[in-house]
């Protein structure tokens, strides 16, 4: 057995040892300093709606949601299809499901945008009687994810002379969204699809075809655009609940 040289009788080692662990200290500073942050998680988005929404006359994977998500124009959404053939604010669907039901089923509280689009299927009940259901499931929307933006889309008429019915619908909409504090979209008074109905429109003469759910892809997709960063930034935000009520960093 050696005995052990004291380590003050080997001064470059210990200077050599010193920088080395210097060096280490601000290399692996520097390099944490400029990994590139973390990248934004997606904003959940919840499509409300009707057979317009679901692919019907065409597929479910040709939906403009079910575009939405693979389309590089529009990044950075996680989107959830909740919509049910037959639906409306009133009308019952294929399921037995309303606007309000597909809210209470898929919007959570990590959702950023809550989309409603329609609904025809709503013709026949009371225009008021639509806006009162209109306006309970956006409060309900808002209820279950306070940071969410409400977006709110008429049904479309495909004519220049819409059904007088639709326009009761549409103005009841656009009232209980300003009271709802969300942001209508009137497809009737902007003439989507009127311009070129044969080739958007299938054959039942009410579904759209593949192109058609393009057109609806562009056009709503616009809005979800515009009202994705202020969503992630509200989620941002957002208390953690995770933390007690009087934390404090």
């Amino acid at each position: 057995m050696h005995d052990s040289a004291p380590l003050h009788g080997h001064p470059g080692r210990l200077v050599t040892a010193g920088v080395a662990v210097l060096l280490l200290a601000v290399t692996s500073g520097s390099a944490a300093r400029t990994q590139p942050p973390a990248s934004a998680p997606p904003v959940r988005v919840v499509v409300v709606g009707d057979s317009l929404s679901t692919g019907h006359g065409t597929s479910p994977q040709e939906a403009w949601p079910a575009l939405m998500r693979t389309d590089p124009a529009v990044t950075g959404l996680e989107v959830v299809n909740a919509a049910e053939d037959g639906s409306g604010y009133l009308s019952l669907g294929d399921y037995n499901g309303t606007f309000g039901t597909q809210v209470d089923d898929f919007v959570t509280p990590d959702t950023g945008i809550v989309v409603f689009f329609g609904s025809e299927n709503d013709l026949g009940y009371a225009s008021a009687d639509v806006g009162d259901a209109a306006l309970a499931a956006m409060d309900k929307a808002e209820a279950l994810a306070p940071e969410a933006r409400i977006i709110v889309v008429g049904p479309p008429s495909y004519t220049t002379d819409p059904d007088p019915g639709l326009v009761d619908i549409s103005d009841q909409l656009r009232t209980a969204t300003a009271r709802a504090g969300g942001e209508f979209v009137d497809p009737i008074a902007q003439g989507w699809i009127s311009d070129d109905f044969d080739d958007l429109i299938g054959p039942d003469g009410d579904h759209p075809t593949v192109l058609g759910q393009h057109y609806l892809l562009e056009h709503i997709g616009a809005y979800l655009e515009q009202a994705a960063p202020a969503a992630a930034a509200a989620l941002e935000e957002r208390p953690d609940p995770r933390r007690p009520a009087d934390w404090t960093s």
